[in-house]
C-alpha cells in the first residue's frame, strides 16, 4: 500500500516537472524564432544548439527562472528516476 502511494506520487511529479519543462524550453524556442529565423532552425535541428542559444543568447525579463524551470527540472526527474530504480529495481528496465 506505501510503495504504490510513493509510485503514484512519483509518477505525478514527474509528469508535473515534464510539463515545466516543456513549457520553459518552448518559450526559449519562440524567443530563438523571434530573435532570427536561422536561430530557431538551428535550435530546432542541431542538437545542443538550443542550450548554447539559452545560455548566451536568450535574452528575457525572467531569464535564470525560464532556464530554472527548463534545465533544472530535468536535473530533478533524473534524480527522482534514481530513487524510483533504487526502490524497485526491477521497474527500471
Amino acid at each position: 500500500m506505501e510503495l504504490e502511494f510513493i509510485r503514484l506520487l512519483l509518477f505525478g511529479l514527474t509528469g508535473l516537472l515534464g510539463l515545466i519543462s516543456s513549457v520553459c524550453g518552448i518559450i526559449v524556442l519562440v524567443s530563438a524564432f523571434q530573435d532570427e529565423f536561422l536561430e530557431g532552425i538551428l535550435c530546432l535541428f542541431i542538437p545542443f544548439y538550443i542550450l548554447y542559444y539559452g545560455g548566451w543568447k536568450f535574452d528575457h525579463d525572467k531569464r535564470a527562472l525560464i532556464l530554472v524551470g527548463w534545465l533544472g527540472t530535468i536535473f530533478i526527474w533524473f534524480v527522482i528516476l534514481v530513487i524510483a530504480a533504487m526502490i524497485n529495481p526491477h521497474s527500471i528496465a
